[in-house]
């Protein structure tokens, strides 16, 4: 983000088709970023229209995505320049597209914490670090009465769910996310009220939990252990808000430890979600 502004004068930015989603997604990968193996194509179904390449000479260089998520608020991701084109202004021509595109939205982003100066050129502010906990989580548990597959439950009931943790709905988004292959997505349901819900997601490595939301730390306890029975010995990661103090002791009970943080900010003032019961990030790429 601190590169010069300046970029030669046959280098232009647009809008991705869905094959150029996958090679951003790869692009994260050699990054270390570890996407989910559909991250492309659920992604891109929460804004066709937010993610943006940068092509020099007609070759891609660089991503960024700015999803819209309504009129009100949108999230910074996946921007990515490769590593033989940086440091001449690209990566900056690319990000004042995607910052155009949002507009007049309030937008967050996950970037790494060394960045935060840069960002904060940008009007970016500082709400609070997300933590990453990642290693292998055993468990014996299997069987909870109180759980349903998320797919069983009227839609509209897990989408207004969602939506408490969420500054923004996310109908698109959600229905492809729970949807997607390779995932088990459960919800802990009594007498028709939902009181938290988790997605287990296959990754190029392992695993990735997000979202897991939960009214309660019990119920956050439940969903993990049952989430993580069905890969056990496998690699997991969950991104959980530093400021959650419940879901950080969730994940250290469990033998997972803190291998990197983000830093989540705004342009605008932080959105007001319940933290406390947010014991999971859904993605650092789409918030």
């Amino acid at each position: 983000m601190n590169e010069a502004t300046h970029a030669p004068r046959d280098f232009i930015v647009r809008t991705m088709n869905a094959d150029e989603v996958n090679l951003a997604i790869e692009w994260a990968a050699h990054e270390g970023w570890n996407p989910g193996l559909h991250d492309a194509h659920v992604f891109r179904a929460a804004d066709p229209d937010g993610f943006l390449i940068g092509e020099l000479q007609g070759e891609p260089v660089g991503s960024i995505s700015a999803v819209a998520y309504d009129a009100h608020f949108g999230f910074i991701g996946l921007y990515i320049v490769r590593p033989e084109f940086r440091g001449k202004g690209l990566g900056m021509r690319i990000w004042q597209h995607g910052i155009a595109y949002l507009g007049k939205r309030n937008v967050g982003l996950d970037g790494v914490v060394a960045q935060q100066p840069n960002y904060g050129k940008s009007g970016f502010q500082l709400a609070y670090r997300n933590i990453r906990f990642q290693g292998v989580a055993e468990t014996d548990v299997t069987n909870h009465p109180s759980l349903v597959d998320v797919r069983q439950l009227p839609f509209d009931k897990l989408a207004s769910y969602d939506q408490r943790f969420f500054p923004a709905p996310r109908e698109a988004f959600l229905r492809a996310w729970i949807d997607q292959p390779d995932a088990v997505a459960l919800a802990s349901v009594s007498e028709g009220h939902i009181s938290g819900y988790g997605v287990l997601r296959r990754c190029r490595e392992g695993r990735k939990i997000g979202p897991l939301f939960a009214d309660d730390p019990q119920t956050a306890e439940t969903l993990f252990t049952a989430l993580i029975s069905h890969c056990p010995s496998e690699t997991v990661a969950l991104d959980v808000p530093e400021l959650n103090t419940a879901a950080v002791a969730l994940a250290e009970r469990h033998r997972l430890t803190s291998v990197f943080e983000t830093a989540r900010m705004y342009t605008k003032r932080a959105p007001d979600i319940p933290l406390a019961r947010l014991y999971g990030v859904t993605s650092f790429e789409l918030g």
